[in-house]
């Protein structure tokens, strides 16, 4: 077993630059996350893809795509994918077909869109997309809004899982985001330290729901930037409560865990106290993060750009020699379980495949 790879980093452009592969070398670094930057056509996704894997096949290459206004590459034939809430909103709609044929409806679509997502996605040489959303829609989050399916747990989990499905028949993992919740929180993580003032019980009954509901079908979680003071005073994703007690003890989930982008705003407080990239990352991997993920820092300025990746990286090795955090074999075994283990079905292949032209039909 090699050593544990828990680093999710960033590139800054097209192609890979020299300080790129340095970085991608590091043994503690074990995928990366693209970015619309990184996009300019299928054949140069495809060709950055292939020089990422012809470094080290074992690198999980991922990105943050989901449909609506959440999806990094929508030009050159990638299909425009329904924001989840359109699913949702078939769920609803029975037509003329009868009480409950909406649902039906809506799991088929959402099956086929997964299955969409994914084989395009694969096609390029992109391994693993950090969908689906299992936050409820409460209405009161404008960074969730229709990232969301639905208000119901219920209807959240069927969906979600006929699109993991399609997923799963395209050859890729999935990821449910954001536990336990970030739906009823009007506060934004990525600028500020949103607060969910519920009772575990209140949290667990609904919002959480999902992820017990469906814990032999998801392969990752990534817990929310989200403080709830009832259960612990750090956020879920630095929470040893939140993410070894209550989502594996409890909920039974045995799947990677990824922390959040650690540049966030909600992810540089703990305790009350700022804390640097390295501080974070360590937290989190203490508190029971699989993997951590640290974005948009390789093209920070064009003077000594990405050195905040470069002072992440070497800050970790540090704090694992002094013993600040211990790599896992579990962590690193889950880690590379979300590597597609079938091959991709090539991109003008793929486009005359009848069950991919057949899903293409069912997407709303």
């Amino acid at each position: 077993m090699s050593q544990h790879a828990p680093l999710i980093i960033d590139i800054a452009g097209l192609t890979l630059s020299r300080i790129d592969r340095q970085r991608l070398l590091h043994p503690l670094v074990g995928g990366l996350i693209l970015f619309a930057r990184n996009w300019e056509s299928r054949a140069q996704l495809t060709q950055l893809c292939r020089d990422i894997k012809k470094m080290r096949r074992d690198l999980l290459i991922c990105v943050d795509h989901e449909g609506g206004r959440v999806q990094r590459f929508k030009t050159d034939g990638f299909t425009h994918l329904p924001p989840m809430r359109a699913l949702g909103e078939l769920w609803m709609n029975d037509g003329k077909g009868g009480a409950g044929s909406g649902a039906l409806r809506a799991t088929n679509a959402a099956s086929a869109c997964g299955f969409v997502l994914g084989a395009e996605l694969r096609a390029c040489g992109v391994d693993f997309s950090f969908t689906p959303v299992l936050d409820l829609d409460f209405g009161a989050s404008s960074v969730i809004g229709d990232r969301a399916f639905a208000r119901d747990a219920r209807v959240v989990s069927l969906l979600a899982k006929s699109l993991m499905h399609g997923l799963l028949q395209s050859g890729m993992a999935n990821c449910g985001k954001h536990f336990p919740g970030h739906g009823s929180v009007a506060a934004d993580s990525h600028t500020a330290i949103p607060v969910d003032k519920r009772s575990l019980k209140a949290i667990l009954t609904d919002d959480a729901a999902p992820y017990g509901w469906l814990s032999t079908t998801l392969s990752s979680v990534m817990p929310a930037h989200v403080i709830y003071p009832k259960v612990d005073a750090r956020p879920a994703g630095f929470s040893p409560k939140w993410l070894n007690d209550i989502l594996r003890g409890q909920l039974g989930f045995n799947g990677a865990i990824f922390s959040d982008d650690l540049s966030m705003a909600g992810a540089r407080v703990l305790d009350g106290e700022p804390v640097s990239y390295t501080q974070a990352a360590v937290a989190a991997l203490n508190a029971g993060c699989d993997l951590v993920l640290l974005c948009n820092q390789s093209m920070a300025s064009s003077e000594g750009a990405g050195s905040a990746l470069d002072t992440w990286i070497s800050g970790l090795t540090e704090a694992q020699l002094k013993g600040a955090w211990q790599p896992s074999e579990a962590s690193e075994e889950r880690r590379r379980a979300l590597l597609p283990q079938s091959p991709a079905v090539p991109w003008d292949q793929l486009m005359l495949r009848p069950d991919y032209i057949h899903a293409l039909g069912l997407i709303p």
